[in-house]
């Protein structure tokens, strides 16, 4: 599928991307950036497809990328899913959704409330009724929210129940020495929203400690001025669904890391075996429960199989690639999750220099 704004442009300019494609090894080593002598290619990859977006002028890279992913967010939010086969069986959606979404190659109409308004969502019975009118479902007026000074929050909105809900989610990302202390660790944090108020309300929200934020991104609503003197969220939120911030907390700033991993992993025996012996258990959680973990080792490649017994959860050896997946799932703090048992090596092979390393998520 292609859209052309301001000039049509030859659709040979997408062998420079398909040559990177071929070369690459997965669709993560394909540069998101590709300087081709008349263009720039900038693309991002989302559900098993690429997004790439053809500029004649040198432009800010990042802002870009946030614009496509901003479309395929929007795709999203559309169809519940962004597929190949959901933007085939929608594709005059995804047309006029593109023409409001960019003007003359500028980003305009980018919220989905507003977008809502002028396109409407397709369900079953507007398609039908849509096949037998005629009829588009392109709004014909111009929202006037779009025309005020608020350009993300449509007018006139009425609930019964006024509510908002706030989630914030945190990611963290930490590297442990085999002693149990931190190297490194950085926290990558979310605000979602989903607002439900009538009228124009105008809410602000503070933090115990936002000297903790190292770096910060908000939605085009936050009153940056005011953020940059008190360091207060002071915003008119669009209506429904949208992330207000996000931010990040770096090393410097303490991070409680959930887990601990107790292990003894000897390879260097003689003979041709191995032993292993792993426990899991929470640490620093406030009684919250820890679920969905996962624990992976790169096994060397002198390992030929693992012999290991779990009492939670299970575990698979890949002898192919040498990966040790275990699936521990919830932690059970009564019964600590453990794996231990033998593995082994071929024999004569060199011994082993270093032990590989643990990756928990």
């Amino acid at each position: 599928m292609e859209k052309h704004w301001k000039s049509v442009i030859s659709r040979s300019v997408c062998d420079y991307f398909f040559d990177h494609q071929r070369k690459a090894s997965s669709p993560e080593d394909i540069p998101p950036v590709i300087a081709t002598p008349h263009h720039y290619l900038i693309s991002v990859y989302r559900s098993s497809m690429f997004f790439v977006a053809v500029c004649t002028t040198e432009v800010a890279p990042l802002f870009v990328v946030e614009f496509l992913h901003r479309v395929v967010d929007t795709f999203e939010d559309y169809f519940s899913e962004c597929t190949e086969s959901i933007i085939k069986e929608h594709y005059v959606v995804v047309y006029e959704l593109l023409d409001e979404m960019l003007d003359n190659g500028f980003p305009l109409a980018t919220e989905s409330n507003i977008l809502k308004e002028l396109i409407k969502p397709p369900n079953i019975l507007r398609t039908i009724a849509n096949t037998v009118t005629g009829k588009s479902n392109v709004s014909s007026t111009l929202p006037s929210g779009q025309l005020s000074n608020i350009p993300w929050r449509r007018t006139g909105v009425k609930y019964t129940n006024n509510e908002a809900y706030f989630d914030m989610i945190e990611e963290v990302d930490a590297i442990i020495d085999k002693s149990g202390s931190t190297v490194c660790a950085e926290i990558q944090g979310y605000i979602d929203c989903c607002i439900k108020l009538s009228g124009m309300p105008d809410l602000s929200l503070s933090f115990v400690n936002p000297r903790l934020f190292d770096d910060v991104s908000f939605h085009p609503c936050v009153r940056f001025k005011r953020w940059e003197s008190e360091r207060v969220l002071s915003f008119i939120p669009p209506d429904g669904n949208f992330r207000l911030m996000s931010y990040h907390i770096g090393s410097q700033s303490i991070v409680a890391i959930p887990v601990y991993v107790r292990h003894s992993l000897c390879l260097r025996e003689s003979g041709s075996g191995g032993r292993l012996d792993i426990t899991l258990g929470p640490k620093q959680t406030l009684g919250r429960t820890i679920e969905n973990v996962v624990l992976e080792i790169p096994m060397p490649k002198s390992v030929l199989n693992c012999g290991l017994v779990t009492n939670q959860g299970k575990y698979t050896f890949d002898p192919v690639s040498k990966l040790l997946v275990w699936e521990v799932g919830r932690i059970d703090v009564t019964k600590l999750p453990n794996i231990r048992g033998t593995i082994s090596l071929q024999s004569g092979s060199p011994p082993v220099e270093a032990n590989p390393s643990i990756n928990v998520s």
